[in-house]
């Protein structure tokens, strides 16, 4: 396997990230046409972007779902890695509403290139695929692209890269002009000038002696910003010695793997430039799987690590379901082991064996049949009707489950009913392949109603969902009002409530007793805990208990769900015949419902960042509306003739924002919002 350990050297799984708008799906299109896998260039606003391949997204221009491509590339003037390097890139979606595609992209890449706009900078959704990506611990390099428009400012966008995101920018070179006049890259590393033709074809040229005496000052200063992070390089800058491309490049390398600065390059990318450097970039400065850490698994109950060897057990993750036309697609990223057509794996959502009949690389829309798969691949496994997103996949022998995928709560629903009655089967054959296939999407009945309820991340999200129902499964759905997804928590602790059943009036009887503490915690977390001494409860009785507890905090006093609560066992009686699980879990979930009734709830609505970019001569409007929504200003950052207001709003209080917006400032004003967390509610 020495030959394979070579070529995984060589690979790449990285994520294209960033704000709407920022240019990530241009950019990916650019990156497939520079590297050879595409031989014509799609657009964005002409729907013919091969990532967004579905008709929703091209009627729309926007992405919607994470689509993942495979591409060569070698880098170009670097003789220590003149082979050919495999990229498999994932464009995720810039809106807010479609978060869940990042985050489980990020999950499962080595890697990220984020992308930002010279003219706009860093920009609120920006910050939270930031912020994804620093959680994972995944590797980023910075594009800053759109460097050919009118207001584009490279200098800016870096200093806040520093200011907002907290990160550490190493400019890995300086623009030869910006706006219309932007044509080339001061390369500070490999010491060269590069311009670009219209057409995107490169011309290098090492530096002349002034343009040596003009930039080596720049290049000292990237050097002396590495080395404060890399003891190498330091060693050499101290001693003086020559610092070539190949120690800064291996330098920068080690920095960026090691999460201690983020190159940061730029370019246009709708104009052809600056795509090659980045894809060099990527090669140089983002990982290969062999060097990521080894992940953690669970194995038998106990903790164990797992590395990317082929030659190990197997282990993979199911982190995307989707239905092409072709039919279901399971995306699959391999973490250790081998994954052959034919084989029977073990499923740890569903714990039962399944055989793979298909695997596949993915291009887009498209799928390319392979026998097997190693660890470092993303892959496919085709033809599984009803796969689990989150799902570990391994050998029957060794039953592993890796960490899930974390989903962010819906926040809005709306009311659902087919216009006509023939419909309804494929209503539920529809919403129920939508629920599989983005685990932030729900479907629920309205209790009182027995309505269809959906809930999602926002107006976008649902608006989405209802349309690929038409699309996609031809059914005619008419919504009703939104409703904002509440929540509540306990206001006070309170200790030594009672919960019991007793039944004992002939035949089998029922007994359990058991006595709870219950205290808000800030965190948002639901813990259990048992603290009952002497064996008071068994053990199977406490986990029948926690059950009824957990089921009971679905639904507290106000009819949300009870967040932010430690629930203690603290004891509890048994009978030797009568008592059994049923009657423990009722038990918990009556001294529950009494608890939060004891200590009152506090009800707790959604609130979302929202950042507004206006006329600076709207100001005042926009401030004075957000005020009159119940929401509160945090800053306003001054950009000449505009300005941004960030601000934070509850959600119900945001419906059709745009539209009033637009109303209020003569259309010349913009929002974008996200997710920011829970917090009291106004109205109580």
């Amino acid at each position: 396997m020495n030959t394979l350990r070579t070529n995984l050297s060589r690979w790449r799984n990285l994520g294209i990230i960033a704000h709407i708008d920022a240019g990530k799906t241009t950019l990916t299109e650019r990156l497939l046409y520079a590297s050879g896998a595409i031989h014509r260039v799609g657009e964005v606003h002409d729907g013919a972007a091969t990532t967004d391949f579905s008709e929703i997204e091209r009627r729309r221009g926007i992405t919607i779902g994470a689509a993942a491509v495979r591409i060569d590339w070698t880098p170009q003037n670097d003789a220590e890695n003149d082979a050919s390097h495999r990229l498999t890139l994932i464009d995720t979606p810039g809106h807010i509403d479609f978060a869940i595609e990042v985050e489980r992209a990020l999950r499962v890449l080595d890697g990220a290139v984020a992308v930002f706009s010279a003219v706009d900078g860093v920009q609120p959704q920006s910050e939270t695929v930031w912020r994804q990506a620093q959680r994972h611990g995944v590797p980023r390099i910075a594009f800053v692209n759109k460097m050919d428009r009118p207001g584009a400012d490279f200098a800016r966008v870096v200093a806040q890269l520093r200011e907002k995101l907290d990160a550490n920018p190493w400019p890995l070179g300086i623009p030869l002009g910006a706006e219309a006049e932007f044509e080339g890259w001061v390369d500070l590393v490999g010491r060269r000038v590069l311009q670009w033709r219209d057409d995107g074809e490169r011309i290098a040229r090492a530096w002349s002696d002034d343009e040596a005496t003009l930039y080596t000052d720049a290049r000292a200063r990237l050097i002396e910003a590495v080395a404060a992070h890399d003891d190498v390089l330091a060693e050499h800058w101290l001693d003086e010695r020559p610092i070539d491309d190949a120690i800064l490049r291996e330098a920068i390398r080690r920095g960026a793997l090691a999460g201690l600065g983020v190159p940061v390059l730029a370019g246009s990318a709708i104009r052809n430039k600056g795509v090659d450097t980045l894809l060099d970039a990527i090669v140089h400065y983002l990982p290969s799987p062999l060097e990521r850490p080894a992940v953690s698994a669970e194995r038998d109950g106990a903790e164990t690590r797992v590395s990317a060897d082929p030659d190990g057990a197997l282990a993979a993750l199911v982190f995307k379901i989707a239905h092409q036309a072709h039919g279901p697609v399971t995306y699959v990223r391999m973490y250790s082991g081998t994954l052959r057509v034919g084989d029977t794996v073990w499923c740890s959502r569903q714990e039962r064996a399944r055989r793979v009949g298909r695997l596949a690389v993915v291009q887009a829309d498209r799928t390319h049949d392979v026998r097997e798969a190693v660890a470092g691949e993303i892959v496919a496994i085709l033809g599984w009707k009803d796969a689990v997103s989150g799902e570990t996949l391994s050998g029957d022998d060794a039953r592993l489950a890796l960490d899930s995928i974390r989903a962010q709560p819906a926040v809005l629903s709306w009311r659902l009913a087919a216009q006509n009655a023939n419909d309804l089967m494929r209503l539920a054959q529809g919403l129920a392949a939508l629920a599989q296939e983005d685990p932030s999407f729900r479907v629920a009945s309205d209790p009182d109603t027995g309505e269809t309820l959906v809930w999602g991340m926002g107006e976008l999200h649902l608006d989405v969902m209802v349309e690929r129902l038409r699309n996609d499964w031809n059914v005619e759905v008419r919504t009703g009002a939104p409703r904002v997804a509440y929540q509540e928590t306990p206001r006070t602790a309170v200790a030594g409530v009672e919960g019991s059943v007793v039944k004992r009036s002939g035949g089998p009887g029922q007994f359990a007793r058991v006595t709870l503490d219950i205290a808000p915690r800030d965190d948002g977390q639901v813990t259990f805990e048992d603290r009952t001494i002497g064996g008071a409860v068994p053990k199977a009785f406490v986990a029948a208990a926690e059950k009824g507890v957990r089921a009971a905090l679905t639904e507290g006093p106000r009819g949300h769900p009870v967040v932010g609560i430690a629930v203690a066992l603290v004891d509890g009686e048994t009978h030797a015949v009568d008592s059994s699980d049923l009657a423990f879990q009722r038990a918990g979930a009556e001294a529950t419902n009494a608890a939060l009734a004891r200590s009152g709830t506090t009800l707790l609505e959604p609130v979302m960042t929202l950042v507004v970019d206006t006329p600076a001569a709207h100001v005042g409007d926009v401030i004075g509306d957000v005020q009159r929504r119940n929401g509160r200003v945090a800053t306003i950052e001054d950009k000449g003739a505009r300005a941004d207001v960030h601000a934070f709003a509850p959600l119900a209080a945001l419906a059709g924002y745009a539209t009033a917006l637009r109303s209020l400032t003569q259309g010349r004003a913009q929002a974008s919002m996200v997710f920011h967390g829970y917090e009291e509610a106004k109205a109580q």
